[in-house]
């Protein structure tokens, strides 16, 4: 039981909301003002969309391929396409942009420093190991989109 609650917590979307839960109490601690109307609300608001856009198009290409979406599942296919092209890791890019929207609709700047330490924590408990399993999985195709296609952007 212990296990699978581990496994339940230790997710990307639960380390996002624990991100954003931070800088939402950063920023109502340290920085109370209420931004609606400025420029920097509506980029923030951008950021959030366009995020939430690009992770439902990549999620939507797991489902297409009928591939797992799962972290440290063993994937059946390796996805190039779509997002893919741009970044090996779209969903994780696409939590971070959530995250800069959020910190830029808070007007948050102590929240900056969450979005590196954010970057760093799914880098280490997800990125590397999902990498280490694709190039298991599939070395030379892998080692090629590797070759052309970024991390993060």
């Amino acid at each position: 039981m212990k296990t699978l609650w581990k496994n339940a917590i230790d997710m990307p979307p639960v380390w996002l909301l624990v991100f954003l839960a931070a800088v939402w109490g950063q920023a109502r601690a340290f920085n109370p003002a209420n931004y609606s109307g400025s420029p920097s609300y509506f980029v923030g608001w951008f950021l959030i969309l366009l995020g939430l856009g690009v992770a439902t198009v990549s999620i939507a290409m797991f489902r297409r391929h009928k591939t797992t979406v799962i972290p440290k599942n063993v994937p059946t296919t390796m996805i190039t396409s779509g997002p893919y092209r741009y970044s090996r890791n779209p969903i994780y890019l696409a939590d971070a942009m959530i995250l800069l929207g959020f910190i830029i609709l808070k007007g948050s700047v102590l929240g900056l420093i969450t979005l590196p330490i954010f970057m760093l924590v799914i880098q280490s408990r997800f990125i590397h190991g999902e990498e280490a399993g694709l190039a298991a999985e599939f070395p030379d195709q892998f080692k090629a989109f590797c070759g052309s296609t970024r991390r993060w952007i």
